[in-house]
């Protein structure tokens, strides 16, 4: 029980606490942002251009 009560008075792991909500916040805008901008169908046309590029090296336009 005194756990508990110091675990409400205390405040040394607040700033800590804190930081870690704004780096999940902008970690998740940054994820949505991604996600709506369909990233992948992007790379993964750019990689297809880059991989048949190596195969055919004079058929690259």
């Amino acid at each position: 029980m005194e756990f508990l009560k110091r675990l409400v008075v205390e405040e040394e792991g607040q700033g800590l606490v804190e930081y870690t909500l704004i780096v999940l916040l902008v970690a998740l805008v940054f994820w949505l942002a991604v996600k709506n901008a369909d990233v992948g169908t992007a790379l993964s046309n750019s990689w297809g251009s880059v991989t048949s590029c190596l195969t055919d090296p004079f058929g690259c336009g």
